[in-house]
């Protein structure tokens, strides 16, 4: 009977110990009721981001799965490498395979199709124009430098020029002079600038617009002196300004 008494009593005073540990737990529940709220939120806000971005990530990766580069290249990363094999065939001239790629590896025309938003993506396609160029394809090449987006001071310009040589071959002077006026007038600088009015003020000539070709050259005379083209532009003036005396 002691016995059973005993064991009554340590199990009361063991539901005692329960009752005071709950006891605490809901005041101290009720005392931070806001700080679990917020807590409970952000880990919430957390695991929708966590969703969100893998979710993305995964989509992107999978449009470059074809390329052989570590899960740990970004997706601008594997443009940028994805345009350097694809540079090494345009750079010995292998036009062909640099637009197409080589079958394990892609070419100009796949990288702008899957990395057109990033930047080495649309450099891919002022690359594709270039090689349709040197190809004598001129209404692709025309096609493809007009992709050209990125705001490089060189390249915005050579693009701009690129295509109005296009036109130049296909024979509409007109479009030819458009462009050119437009690369001597993108971002001016000592390199494109020069070559491009020397080109501008040509095809005026051959259309007969001898006012106009004597404007450009002068302008190159005058705000690029030093360039190489200026110091060949003195027979051009001299030789216009015979003719419209």
């Amino acid at each position: 009977m002691a016995k059973q008494q005993e064991t009554t009593k340590q199990g009361d005073e063991r539901l005692e110990n329960v009752e005071e540990a709950l006891s605490k737990t809901e005041l101290w529940i009720e005392n931070n009721q806001k700080t679990l709220w917020i807590i409970l939120i952000a880990l919430l806000v957390a695991a929708f981001a966590v969703y969100g971005i893998t979710n993305y990530n995964k989509k992107r990766n999978e449009t470059a799965k074809n390329l052989s580069f570590p899960q740990e290249i970004n997706f601008e990363q594997q443009a940028s490498k994805a345009v350097d094999f694809a540079s090494y065939y345009m750079q010995n001239e292998n036009y062909a395979t640099a637009l197409n790629g080589d079958g394990e590896k892609p070419g100009f025309l796949d990288i702008y199709k899957d990395y057109g938003s990033t930047k080495a993506g649309k450099l891919a396609a002022y690359y594709a124009g270039l090689c349709y160029l040197k190809q004598g394809d001129y209404n692709n090449a025309i096609e493809y430098l007009k992709k050209y987006t990125n705001d490089d001071k060189v390249l915005a310009a050579m693009a701009l020029g690129l295509i109005g040589d296009c036109y130049l071959e296909l024979g509409d002077k007109q479009n030819a002079i458009s462009y050119y006026d437009k690369a001597t007038k993108k971002n001016p600088n000592d390199f494109t600038t020069p070559m491009f009015l020397v080109k501008l003020g040509m095809t005026h000539e051959i259309m007969g617009n001898n006012a106009k070709a004597l404007e450009a050259y002068t302008t190159l005379k005058k705000d690029y002196p030093l360039s190489n083209e200026a110091f060949e532009i003195s027979k051009n003036i001299a030789n216009l300004e015979k003719k419209m005396k």
